[in-house]
């Protein structure tokens, strides 16, 4: 139960990480058009973010099925704890830039900007489950191994 619940958040993450991809990456792309000099460093970050988000969700999802040497579990905790921190701080500093509620109308780049923060805190709300599920199941398996053939297996 908990393997498909896990597959089923990686799944949603994966398809948010696109779509705040292409987003940022439009955002990012209204400033080499319209003759600005280079785009805002929180739409850059937050780029970054939907690119890292997918490479970190590759080598936690792919790794440990076909790779399983190169899988480490606290690595792959970290790099989770990592993303969920990046997508927080990126959410929070784009909505902070925006400001309060805006009317954006008919305008695509304000409306974009919108969904980039939704989707930014998606993700958040997703890297934090991933982060919870994959701490309490590394916190259980610590440790721990049977062994077999003691006294109690004599018994």
């Amino acid at each position: 139960m908990a393997y498909g619940f896990v597959g089923i958040v990686h799944i949603a993450a994966i398809v948010f990480g696109v779509i705040e991809l292409g987003l940022t990456a439009y955002l990012v792309s209204f400033f080499d058009h319209d003759g600005y000099s280079t785009s805002p460093s929180i739409l850059n970050f937050m780029l970054f973010n939907a690119i890292w988000s997918i490479l970190v969700l590759l080598y936690v999802g792919v790794t440990p099925l076909y790779f399983t040497r190169v899988f480490h579990r606290l690595a792959s905790l970290a790099l989770e704890w990592i993303t969920m921190i990046f997508w927080f701080a990126g959410s929070i500093a784009l909505a902070v830039d925006v400001g309060g509620p805006v009317n954006c109308g008919g305008n695509h780049y304000c409306g974009s900007l919108e969904a980039a923060i939704a989707f930014g805190f998606f993700l958040w709300a997703l890297f934090g489950v991933l982060v919870v599920v994959d701490t309490i199941e590394s916190l259980r398996s610590r440790g721990h191994t049977v062994k077999t053939g003691g006294i109690a297996a004599r018994v």
